[in-house]
């Protein structure tokens, strides 16, 4: 009788044991901002362990990724780069819970060593001894936070008019850079720590009052089909593990505005 329990109990520990890993996996689509693409990535692998998961992360603008969303109404969660296009989508009710995950903060990038002596001052964009590129206020977060930045100071169209071209997103600002297209750009901060650009590129940080840092706010979709998995990554996004990727990224964790 004994051998009959134990015997029972065994094969309802497995049965339980395979249920599990036979459990049917979810697939989940995230739209994330050029700028975060390598930390959400590595977030997002790190998640696939421990969950019955596959995520797959559409990349681009954050403006264009809205509007692919918007059309396709597939998906679970959009990270943009900055916070108004929360704000400014809220109404149109696809946008649901959020967290923030961290914080994007604009400055000028410039080459190694900053050889042209740039200085900690958005009026430096107008030398005419620069080459100056900046993102497009109609397509990204980047081009977004700099028009708000400039029209703060008044040098918005100034900048614009003297600008060599206008970039869709912060990845090719950085590439404009890596080609030794442009001696300063306006850059998320954090792009110049990349790997890729780290030995290329420097950082002059603007004045904070001016640049603040802008929220990352991981927002769930309200058609999302898989609001149960998608909750528990963005609190995993939002947590320790998450945060620490984001540090390592070179980003200002969800902590940072309260130390």
């Amino acid at each position: 009788m004994r051998y009959f329990v134990r015997l029972v109990l065994f094969l309802s520990v497995f049965s339980m044991g395979s249920a599990r890993a036979e459990a049917p996996r979810v697939d989940m689509l995230i739209y994330c901002g050029i700028t975060m693409i390598r930390p959400m990535t590595e977030i997002a692998r790190a998640f696939e362990q421990r969950e019955a998961v596959k995520i797959t992360l559409a990349q681009g603008g954050s403006e264009d990724l809205y509007q692919s969303l918007k059309r396709s109404r597939v998906g679970d969660l959009y990270l943009p780069g900055e916070p108004t296009y929360r704000s400014k989508y809220l109404g149109e009710g696809l946008l649901g819970e959020v967290a923030t995950v961290g914080y994007n903060q604009l400055a000028l990038v410039v080459k190694k060593g900053n050889p042209r002596q740039v200085k900690s001052d958005p009026k430096e964009l107008l030398r005419s001894d620069l080459t100056v590129i900046i993102g497009n206020a109609e397509s990204g977060s980047v081009g977004k936070e700099t028009r708000d930045v400039l029209e703060a100071v008044g040098l918005y169209q100034k900048v614009l008019d003297a600008a060599l071209y206008l970039a869709p997103d912060s990845r090719v600002l950085s590439n404009a850079m890596r080609k030794g297209e442009a001696d300063v750009i306006l850059n998320w901060r954090a792009t110049a720590f990349f790997p890729d650009n780290v030995a290329v590129v420097d950082v002059v940080d603007l004045n904070s009052r001016l640049a603040k840092p802008q929220a990352l706010l991981l927002n769930m979709l309200t058609f999302s089909r898989n609001k149960d998995m998608a909750h528990r990554f963005m609190a995993f996004t939002a947590g320790a593990e998450g945060q620490a990727i984001f540090r390592k990224w070179g980003f200002l964790d969800n902590q940072a505005l309260s130390r």
